[in-house]
């Protein structure tokens, strides 16, 4: 292990799981509509669904474009969604992370798109087209629960952009034994080839993730949440490059908690920033930032969002009582760690 910690990401997009159920809709139909009785006919309450969807699909629409473009396969096409007025938007790694020839279908028109970030650790891609356009605002995918109500706008296949009703059935950090880069939002909503990059909103049309990696059957799909999103895009802003923060610790869990936290240091690297800071082995970890923690995984997760030279507090239990730290987390020595056993990319599209 490495960092905070490094545990391997997974090797391959994940290929199993269950779609949402009826009794999920109707759950979900309650929280889009408080005004439905719990006892209300079936039709009021699917009119009630029917209504929710179209009225979020109609607000986010203009805002949602098809990408095509060329890779080593041949020709590609998939989702992405503008961010900002000046052009600029979000889509998958798969779509736009190693293509060329990038156009960008939009108001009618194909514009020729700049790649400004491919990064596979996240699995996302920032492009930017020269026009003026619309944007879609963002929630937060931490106020997401379980059964939350999603929608996920995209272009399947060759169709025409298409909404997809569900829930939140989890969030994962892990699957099939092996780590993903940091936590994701697992949903259950069927997906096709062609969306992958699509917004996932919430029941505002705000959107709280990105499509990344389709589960089982075409049936439910992982979503990179916006917030680790904006983290990648953040990055770009201020150094031109993505720059995941490093600080030198490994990490193991214990049986016993201590505050509520699993992970105890295992070993400081030396002259790593860790050690500098004052780190110990033994100092078991309650926080990263502004991540509370109680397991390794929770470290794991957190350190997604250490920044090279950014300052970030680390709150730890060492012999009985609370300490911080304040540490300044430096590039990763071993460049190779950003992108060793990350997984292929996902969202196959039909050539």
């Amino acid at each position: 292990m490495s960092c905070l910690p490094a545990i391997k990401a997974p090797a391959r997009s994940p290929r199993s799981w269950l779609a949402a159920t009826t009794v999920g809709g109707l759950i979900a139909c309650i929280a889009f509509s408080p005004a439905v009785a719990a006892d209300a006919e079936p039709a009021p309450a699917l009119d009630a669904i029917q209504h929710e969807v179209q009225t979020i699909f109609t607000k986010c629409r203009d805002s949602i474009v098809r990408i095509e473009a060329i890779d080593n396969h041949g020709y590609l096409s998939g989702t992405g969604f503008f961010i900002d007025p000046n052009g600029l938007l979000y889509t998958s790694y798969t779509v736009g992370g190693e293509s060329h020839d990038i156009q960008v279908a939009f108001g009618g028109a194909h514009y020729p798109a700049q790649r400004l970030v491919s990064d596979i650790r996240s699995g996302i891609a920032i492009l930017k087209i020269d026009a003026q356009t619309p944007f879609l605002s963002f929630g937060s995918s931490r106020q997401l629960t379980v059964a939350s109500p999603v929608i996920a706008i995209g272009y399947p296949m060759a169709l025409p952009l298409t909404p997809v009703f569900g829930t939140v059935g989890g969030f994962d950090l892990k699957y099939q034994g092996r780590y993903f880069a940091t936590s994701h939002i697992r949903a259950n909503i069927p997906v096709q080839r062609g969306e992958g990059g699509a917004p996932v909103v919430n029941s505002h049309g705000e959107v709280v993730g990105i499509l990344i990696s389709r589960v089982g059957a075409d049936n439910a799909a992982f979503a990179l949440p916006i917030e680790a999103a904006e983290k990648i895009r953040k990055d770009f802003v201020r150094f031109r490059e993505v720059r995941p923060g490093w600080i030198g610790v490994r990490i193991k869990p214990i049986e016993e908690p201590v505050d509520g936290s699993t992970a105890v240091i295992e070993e400081t690297l030396p002259d790593a920033p860790g050690q500098k800071a004052g780190l110990l082995p033994g100092d078991v970890i309650v926080q990263v930032g502004d991540h509370r923690i109680s397991s390794t995984e929770d470290v794991l997760d957190a350190s997604f969002f250490l920044t090279a030279a950014d300052e970030t507090l680390i709150r730890v239990y060492r012999d009985g009582s609370e300490r911080r730290f304040t540490v300044m987390p430096v590039d990763n020595p071993d460049a190779r760690i950003s992108t060793t056993n990350l997984p292929e990319p996902p969202f196959k599209i039909d050539r």
